[in-house]
Order: C-alpha cells, then sequence, then structure tokens
C-alpha cells in the first residue's frame, strides 16, 4: 500500500542535443510516482488541501548514477518510508527491459496547516487514517 510504481518513456522535448534527459526532468518523473503513489491511499494533493494541509517537498536528494535516453522506458518506484513527523518518500528509477538502476532519490515533505500556514513538527492525524494505521 506504501509504493506505488509507474512506467514513463523518456520524450524527446525533455531530452538535449546528445539525447539525454535533462537532469531537471527526474524531479518530473519521481512526482508522477509520488502522485501515484498518493492516490494509492487516497491522499493525493486535493484531498490534502481538503484535510486542511499542504505538504511542501522540504529536501530532495537525487544520485544521477546512468543518464534517461530519448524513448528509454523507465520503471519509476516511489515507496513511502517514513510519516510520522514528515513524509520521506524514496524513489528508483529503472530500465524497464533490464532492470538495471539508473538513479535513486528521495524526498521529504513536511505537514503545514493551510489556515495558520505554519508548520507542524508532527503528522496529523490523517494522514495516519489513510495510512490504515492508529497514532
Amino acid at each position: 500500500m506504501t509504493e506505488a510504481e509507474v512506467v514513463i518513456e523518456i520524450p524527446f522535448h525533455d531530452v538535449d542535443v546528445m539525447q539525454v534527459a535533462w537532469h531537471g526532468h527526474y524531479v518530473k518523473y519521481m512526482e508522477v510516482a509520488r502522485c501515484a503513489l498518493l492516490d494509492k491511499i487516497d491522499y493525493n494533493y486535493l484531498r490534502m488541501e481538503a484535510s486542511g494541509y499542504a505538504w511542501p517537498v522540504i529536501d530532495m536528494r537525487i544520485r544521477y548514477a546512468k543518464p534517461l535516453r530519448f524513448q528509454q522506458r523507465v520503471r519509476v518506484k516511489a515507496k513511502l518510508v517514513e510519516w510520522e513527523n514528515r513524509l520521506k518518500v524514496n524513489y528508483l528509477i529503472e530500465d524497464e527491459k533490464t532492470g538495471e538502476r539508473l538513479t535513486k532519490a528521495h524526498t521529504i515533505q513536511v505537514a503545514v496547516d493551510i489556515a495558520s500556514g505554519e508548520m507542524l513538527y508532527a503528522s496529523p492525524d490523517i494522514i495516519y487514517q489513510k495510512l490504515g494505521i492508529t497514532p
């Protein structure tokens, strides 16, 4: 339940003259996988807003092991690994055919009360409800 994956074919408009995806586009591919993960737990960005919380990304780390290339099909996996005080999502980008690891990354998001604009130092109960966990 705390994992999701998507397959993306690297489009022409994301690559340079060497047919390598620009490093900034990796963030977009990770976002697609994270959205699939959040949909899976029924807490996508619209549901977050309706619950009164925004969850901005406050930290991101990416390790580029091998380049993504034009028309390459990659599997982007997102796994929620922390939720108590923040949301930490680990990512793995692999070649769809070979399973070769191309990129590893993680993002960290924190809950912000939309009404007050205050950051919470513990995750609100709604995330536990969505994960089926008793806090």
